[in-house]
């Protein structure tokens, strides 16, 4: 007997899921670590287009793994991102981290 094809679907995603694993956590890293030097007020333009970029990924990702929460978070992240004002940027640390706290216990 055949799954069917919600399940099938839904295995697909869960085995890509698992395999984007290690980038995932390399994109939350390299966001943290953006984050932080934002905070500081030493964030150079190639970490931030980077971030901007990683973040932007992240949001399509998310949602299409059935993490639509995160994804509007990394939404967030990459508006802030796009047009930086010391103040937005001052705010990235906390919101990086409930993106992390969004997907803990699917890392």
């Amino acid at each position: 007997m055949s799954n069917p094809p919600d399940a099938e679907i839904q295995a697909l995603l869960d085995d890509l899921w698992k395999r984007h694993l290690p980038s995932l956590v390399e994109r939350l890293d390299l966001l943290e670590r953006a984050a932080a030097e934002a905070a500081s007020g030493a964030i150079s333009e190639a970490m931030r287009a980077e971030a901007q970029s990683v973040a932007h990924k992240l949001a399509g990702n998310l949602g299409m793994f059935g993490h639509p929460q995160a994804g509007e978070i990394a939404g967030q992240i990459e508006l802030t991102l796009k047009a930086p004002t010391p103040e937005t940027l001052a705010g990235l640390v906390p919101v990086v981290a409930r993106l992390r706290q969004s997907l803990d216990g699917h890392l």
